[in-house]
């Protein structure tokens, strides 16, 4: 599912993951691809996935909350936890993001 196929009638779904977790650029593609696939699967619509480049931390993740927080986006989508254990214990922070936000942490490695 491309941008361009968005259905507006679902809820939008962002996605976070740290780039310094993967080896190639191809499992960043192949994550965004799983994301969205997760996305349909789920009934969400797919939007923006935060890609943490090393040397930003924690630039995407301030840029996800803002825009959940902004966008009023009910749940994002991470690999696993472990995309968040750099910011911190993953699940201290799990739980403070989706307090502040109001927005669900999904996870793909729990499917």
């Amino acid at each position: 599912m491309s941008a361009y196929d968005e259905d507006f009638t679902k809820p939008l779904l962002l996605g976070y993951l740290r780039r310094d977790l993967l080896v190639t650029d191809g499992q960043v593609s192949q994550l965004e691809r799983q994301m969205a696939e997760f996305a349909q699967k789920e009934s969400f619509s797919m939007g923006f996935t935060y890609v943490e480049e090393p040397g930003t931390s924690p630039a995407a993740f301030e840029a996800l909350f803002e825009s959940v927080k902004r966008y009023e986006v009910t749940a994002v989508v991470l690999p696993s936890l472990l995309h968040l254990a750099v910011l911190g214990p993953s699940h201290d922070i799990r739980n403070s993001f989706e307090r502040a936000t109001g927005a669900r942490v999904l996870l793909l490695d729990s499917q």
